[in-house]
């Protein structure tokens, strides 16, 4: 088998596991009783969050734990938009976020009747920092961007555009999605407000997510109920779930610039060889991306036929965003960065890992130009 879809998940560390199942057994008493057993477990999950905070460089207070990367981003979102709607009710996000920010913002115009503001980027992912600066007024209360796009894997500048929030109006929260870029990419936690994580994109449960909340920033909790995660969150704690994230992160940090190195090698090399194949474009960036991902077209190919005749032969890789996977349009990514039709409708998602070896991307290579070869365009 050859794994090339690490964006959508990853395989759990088998530390992780043997350890989570130790906790399951063990420790499977509620965090919030009084008797000895709970408060046990209790101080496990708060150990973990102790040590997330100091990896991540924040207080022990704003940690949040989650259920995962959409709860953390509609928690920030909504949460923010609801608790400062008596400033303003007007907020700024791209055209190219994660289903759960997108249509948490969407819900929000809908449903709730704020005004959104949806920045696109030209061909290159990149977004305009002047249109940015000139959307911003004094009612603007939040500004929400991916630090690394899921898809294509463009890398947003998050300290930019902390400093034109702060030149204009510094009351404006920020909250940036980090999923795609915890354990490899260093961290702009200073400029931020809220940052949303999650664990089984870097080796761990599914399930399993935290939300950074400045001390600074104020929420409305969307689960209301007891006191769990500083009355933000309430209902009966994951614990064991949550205790897990701590090692999740330690070891997903462990070696985290050999791995990036070893990745970007990959990317490059892929990149090189699939441009030697008549009919392919290359739609991710070659400056400010991840080397994680990497987004290529087989102009005039259903991307679905290609992907069903790879996995025929043990190769598995992805047509979009996982998320969106089972919508038959554009990706709308794509066509927020002005993709041309035939390009985007061809669009395929390759991901990688310090897993992912240079045998497993050769073979990658013969497979796919033979299923080139044997599958016909579609008319």
């Amino acid at each position: 088998m050859i794994y090339l879809d690490y964006v959508s998940t990853t395989p759990l560390n088998t530390e992780v596991k043997s350890m989570y199942e130790s906790l399951l057994k063990d420790y499977f008493a509620n965090g919030d009783s009084l008797y000895s057993l709970g408060l046990q477990t209790n101080a496990l999950m708060e150990k973990s969050r102790a040590l997330v905070a100091q990896m991540l460089g924040v207080k022990q207070n704003e940690i949040i734990f989650t259920s995962g990367a959409s709860e953390s981003n509609n928690t920030a979102i909504k949460g923010c938009a609801f608790q400062y709607a008596n400033r303003g009710r007007h907020v700024i996000t791209t055209a190219v976020e994660h289903s759960s920010v997108y249509n948490t913002f969407i819900q929000l115009r809908d449903v709730f009747g704020f005004e959104v503001d949806f920045l696109k980027t030209n061909i290159y992912g990149e977004i305009n920092l002047n249109e940015l600066r000139s959307l911003i007024r004094q009612d603007t209360i939040l500004i929400s961007v991916m630090m690394v796009n899921n898809e294509v894997g463009m890398v947003f500048p998050i300290h930019e555009i902390r400093e034109i929030i702060n030149n204009t109006n510094p009351k404006i929260k920020f909250h940036v999605d980090m999923v795609q870029a915890l354990g490899k990419l260093p961290l702009p936690i200073a400029d931020v407000d809220l940052a949303s994580f999650s664990a089984h994109k870097i080796y761990g449960l599914k399930g399993s997510g935290v939300l950074i909340k400045k001390d600074t920033t104020t929420i409305v909790p969307l689960i209301s109920g007891g006191q769990q995660e500083f009355n933000l969150r309430g209902g009966t704690s994951n614990t064991a779930t949550h205790t897990m994230f701590a090692k999740t992160l330690r070891l997903a940090l462990e070696n985290q610039q050999a791995h990036y190195e070893h990745t970007m090698k990959i990317n490059l090399y892929v990149r090189q060889e699939l441009l030697k194949i008549p009919g392919i474009v290359i739609n991710t960036p070659e400056k400010a991306f991840s080397p994680y991902i990497l987004n290529f077209s087989c102009v005039g190919y259903k991307p679905e036929v290609l992907l069903h005749a790879l996995e025929a032969k043990e190769i598995y890789v992805s047509t979009k965003s996982t998320c969106s996977s089972h919508k038959n349009d554009v990706s709308r990514t794509l066509h927020a960065m002005g993709i041309s039709q035939d390009i985007a409708q061809s669009a395929m998602r390759i991901s990688f890992s310090h897993l992912t070896t240079i045998k497993e991307i050769d073979q990658f290579l013969i497979d796919l130009k033979d299923v080139l070869n044997t599958i016909k365009k579609q008319r």
